[in-house]
C-alpha cells in the first residue's frame, strides 16, 4: 500500500526531505514506518523518544494502524508563546 510521509522541522533536516511517498506492507503501523525510515536515516533513532506523529492530520500513537492512501507526519514537539 502507498502512503505519504510528511517531515517537519528537525525531522525534515535529518531526512533532507519535506515529504515522500512510501510503499509499505498491509498491516503497517506508525512505529514500523518510523523504523523503516530510521534504517535509511540513522539519526532518527536518537530522536525517536521525542518525535510526535500524526495520521491524516490527527495525533497518533506509534501503534496506530496505517491504511492505503494515508498521510503520516513526523515532527518534534513544539511550543508557542
Amino acid at each position: 500500500m502507498s502512503i505519504r510521509i510528511l517531515f517537519f522541522a528537525t525531522v525534515a533536516d535529518v531526512t533532507g526531505m519535506r515529504q515522500a511517498e512510501l510503499d509499505v506492507p498491509a498491516g503497517s503501523d506508525v512505529a514500523s514506518i518510523y523504523d523503516r525510515l530510521a534504517r535509511d536515516f540513522p539519526r532518527l533513532i536518537a530522536m525517536r523518544s521525542s518525535v510526535l506523529c500524526a495520521v491524516n492530520s490527527e495525533f497518533a500513537r506509534p501503534d496506530a494502524p496505517v491504511r492505503d492512501g494515508d498521510e503520516v507526519a513526523f515532527f518534534p514537539p513544539v511550543s508557542g508563546g
